[in-house]
């Protein structure tokens, strides 16, 4: 075979390295697509997957809505440590101090939600009171529950004292009246409000329990999911202890709730009547619009409404009129958030009336 000279071999090695590089070029242009695509792909997953947790979390640096100030504080105490929100209106004057109502979530939820849900800010904003949302901490209770039950171990009156500190530094700082103070809750947060209005009747002009369980029917955890099922804890009261007088008492309760039967809404109004003697007046249905009706007693000692009872007929566990898309909140109900307030408004501007209690534990 003829031999190649030096030349033509250089130029065939050169030819051979430029096609090697060309290709090897190419080949890693097509790794850095294929790379950036995966990544690409990989990046839009786990976008996706982050993007509810994202969006929660973005809702919750927007203030509910309401036309006002939407604040932060804290209190601590030997129950632990506390946050809670304010929602102040705007245009408050020098001087002027207005009503406050305190609003208790219920479990799973926190001081956003339940406003958001409620939309109690823009009732509040409309009508011109403060409102204090204290909150939970889940490291006092994992779903995020009041502890009212809790008597044994002294944690239920713990937190109630804490919501108290809530409500002296509301009224100082923001400012609230301390003659017109009412308390509300949903779920574990009504019985709460209950509790907290009968530990401090005196603070309160009114209370109202959405969904909630009255004071003295469990004791412990065991004894709380008995009394959400209507089974209310067999222990004695003590007669030792004397409980005081008692606020005038709003109960809204909906009658399909399975979480919390309908009996507690029976059994709270009927603790405050027979405090009081109170007997129940013809109960009237009430139905605005296409919301769902409602049958609405009213339990009076002379001339003096004790306790009124709100029963909806197709409402579950949700609060009554709230949001629609919220947890725990039913369109479709009766406006719980406006009658909370003026059943408490009406109190606030009745004579101080207290209904003596003849119960004597909690």
């Amino acid at each position: 075979m003829p031999c190649c000279s030096a030349a033509w071999q250089a130029q065939c090695m050169g030819k051979r390295k430029a096609v090697g590089s060309a290709w090897a070029k190419a080949w890693q242009r097509s790794v850095n697509v294929m790379t950036r695509q995966a990544m690409g792909a990989g990046a839009r997953v786990v976008k996706q997957s982050l993007r509810p947790a994202n969006q929660r979390a973005k809702a919750k640096t927007r203030p509910p809505p309401g036309l006002g100030d939407w604040l932060s504080g804290a209190v601590a105490g030997p129950g632990g440590v506390r946050r809670y929100r304010v929602f102040r209106p705007y245009g408050i004057q020098p001087g002027e101090r207005l009503a406050l109502l305190v609003m208790l979530h219920g479990c799973g939820q926190d001081a956003h939600s339940f406003a958001a849900s409620t939309r109690m800010n823009v009732v509040a904003a409309r009508e011109r009171f403060l409102v204090l949302y204290p909150e939970q901490d889940r490291l006092y209770n994992l779903h995020s529950c009041w502890n009212w039950f809790d008597t044994d171990s002294g944690r239920a009156y713990a937190e109630a004292a804490l919501i108290m500190q809530a409500v002296d530094q509301a009224c100082w700082l923001h400012p609230g009246d301390p003659t017109r103070v009412a308390i509300a809750g949903l779920s574990s947060g009504a019985s709460m409000a209950a509790l907290v209005a009968t530990r401090y009747p005196a603070r309160f002009k009114a209370v109202v329990m959405h969904s909630g369980i009255p004071p003295g029917v469990a004791h412990s955890g065991l004894s709380a999911l008995g009394a959400m099922h209507g089974r209310p804890s067999p222990r004695p009261r003590l007669k030792s202890v004397v409980v005081l007088d008692r606020p005038p008492l709003m109960v809204i309760q909906g009658l399909a709730d399975r979480v919390v039967v309908a009996s507690n809404g029976h059994a709270a109004v009927q603790q405050w009547a027979q405090a009081a003697d109170a007997r129940a007046i013809a109960p009237r249905t009430v139905q605005r619009g296409q919301r769902y009706p409602m049958t609405v007693t009213d339990f009076k000692a002379q001339r003096s409404t004790v306790a009124t009872l709100v029963e909806v007929g197709p409402l579950g566990h949700a609060w009554s009129g709230g949001a629609a898309k919220q947890a725990f909140s039913d369109a479709r109900g009766p406006d719980a958030s406006r009658m909370a307030w003026a059943f408490a408004a009406r109190q606030f501007d009745s004579p101080v009336v207290y209904f003596a209690n003849k119960l004597l534990s909690i």
